[in-house]
């Protein structure tokens, strides 16, 4: 890729001025006495340290408050758009990005929630086939963050599907769930599925709802 001269003749402009804040900085520490040599060791190098700590945790703290605005902006925006949208693949696409966006939690939610549980519910019953699988598993992953006990009768369906991904992401709503009442059936899938994913995430399930 070309390579700009202006870019190359701007670091080499940077690393001359750093070198000569360096060369500047030796030159003024030999020149100081050593008493005020001391004083910078013991008090000003200590003092620069804990403001630095302290200037870096505050903007940690204001990038965390950010963030979790900027979510919940997205958020709001999100649900207003799928509760005007009228087009089922795309309220379904809408769907999956507003759980993302809440880093798959149902906390926020609550409004939207039944909404959802019906649309993920009608997704894996209705996205048949084998070229629609992973649309059917987040259905049932998505389903286990935003479900309620109403859910667990179909994600115990779902782990009967054909397609292992979609056992698999079954398995993992359950476990979200921390539905006791699929214990057994996790339990018979993490021993007796053929695949080695569906039994790690029954396991998985199993462990969460204990």
């Amino acid at each position: 890729m070309y390579r700009h001269p202006e870019s190359g003749q701007a670091n080499l402009t940077a690393i001359l001025v750093l070198l000569g804040l360096v060369v500047s900085g030796v030159w003024v520490w030999k020149r100081l006495s050593l008493d005020v040599q001391d004083v910078i060791i013991d008090q000003a190098i200590p003092l620069a340290a804990l403001s630095l700590m302290a200037l870096t945790a505050i903007g940690i703290i204001i990038g965390k408050i950010r963030k979790r605005l900027d979510r919940r902006k997205e958020r709001a925006r999100l649900i207003a758009l799928l509760e005007k949208q009228t087009s089922p693949p795309k309220r379904l696409e809408l769907a999956f990005m507003m759980i993302e966006v809440n880093e798959y939690r149902r906390a926020g939610l609550e409004v939207i929630a039944p909404q959802l549980q019906e649309l993920f519910v009608t997704t894996l019953q209705r996205a048949l086939g084998e070229k629609q699988h992973r649309v059917r598993g987040m259905a049932a992953s998505h389903l286990g963050v935003i479900g309620d006990d109403q859910a667990v009768t179909h994600l115990l369906a779902a782990l009967e599907d054909d397609h292992a991904y979609v056992r698999s992401s079954a398995a993992l709503g359950l476990g979200r769930l921390r539905a006791s009442a699929a214990k057994d059936k996790l339990a018979y899938v993490s021993k007796e599925d053929w695949d080695q994913t569906v039994r790690s995430r029954a396991r998985e399930a199993l462990e969460r709802i204990r």
